[in-house]
């Protein structure tokens, strides 16, 4: 007695199986989460992309100017990198503009993830009047041009007599707006306001809700915003180019007195080494802190 049998999808002719279709970009019809050869190489690709900038600098850093003026430019490092450096720190005071910009970026953004959280927290979840009106005009802000500041703020600082101190580039960025709308937006979707009330009932005052409730859903944007805040101003240079000068100086400002004494007389491989020292340390930042940022926004994104 004979059975009939159904043929696979795979065996009918002019059917093609769907994994084969998509098995360059998934390992399998049921594997999500693999990546297939294509993914890879277009990673690899991005990888590449992307860290060739900071490997040209090292290599342009390891060389001496003449080596890296000529046609065509080298691709591997060369021996003079540490000689460079020395040129780098008896050209400029780099070891006093580290320290400088290490104080001015720990601070501003200590100072800008405090106020900003606060801010946000109460655009978001406390009612007063007048409130979006206010916020408008916190984002508004946003469009001036800050050159349009300069003059009045350069006048209140040599009124106060803090010139070439540090404390006249901290204080003019205690607080952005950004941060302010960026918080906001965040907690105005991951805080919930049973959460509040809940602490409000308990008997809890304002500022025990904001460390035990705020702070800790907060954490994640916090971190974000911190290393956002810390990494504008390091790169900071106009304002501090203004108000400091090179006896006092941050990275940038240090960074514009090396090189040579004119524009024909540039010597492209210390302005590199320069560049490279003044980078190593948000490096360093990312290598340390990168993976408990990502695994704090990982963390904030997941709702119970």
């Amino acid at each position: 007695m004979s059975t009939l049998t159904t043929p696979r999808p795979a065996e009918v002719p002019g059917t093609a199986r769907p994994v084969a279709t998509r098995r360059w970009f998934r390992a399998g019809a049921g594997d999500h989460d693999k990546a297939g050869p294509v993914t890879y190489v277009l990673l690899g690709l991005a990888a590449v992309i992307s860290f060739f900038p900071l490997y040209w600098t090292f290599v342009a850093a390891s060389h001496t100017g003449e080596r890296v003026a000529q046609s065509p430019p080298p691709l591997l490092p060369g021996g003079e990198l540490w000689t460079n450096i020395s040129t780098v720190w008896n050209q400029a005071a780099m070891g006093q503009a580290l320290l400088n910009s290490t104080i001015v970026a720990g601070l501003v953004s200590l100072s800008t993830v405090l106020f900003s959280t606060l801010a946000g927290f109460a655009f978001a979840k406390l009612p007063f009047r007048g409130r979006n009106i206010l916020l408008t005009l916190v984002v508004a802000t946003m469009t001036i041009p800050p050159q349009l500041s300069v003059i009045p703020l350069y006048q209140i600082i040599t009124d106060l007599e803090w010139g070439n101190q540090l404390q006249s580039v901290i204080l003019p960025s205690l607080v952005a707006a950004f941060g302010v709308f960026f918080m906001r937006q965040f907690l105005a979707e991951a805080l919930p306001v049973e959460l509040i009330e809940a602490a409000r009932v308990d008997g809890a005052h304002s500022l025990r809700i904001i460390w035990h409730v705020v702070f800790p859903i907060a954490r994640p944007a916090m971190a974000v915003l911190g290393m956002l805040v810390f990494v504008q101003s390091w790169n900071d240079f106009f304002w501090p180019f203004v108000v400091l000068t090179q006896q006092n100086p941050t990275v940038q400002v240090a960074l514009s007195a090396i090189g040579g004494g004119s524009a024909y007389d540039i010597n492209q491989a210390v302005i590199m080494t320069g560049a490279l020292v003044g980078t190593l340390p948000l490096l360093l930042i990312f290598a340390v802190l990168g993976k408990h940022i990502v695994g704090g926004i990982t963390a904030g994104a997941v709702k119970s």
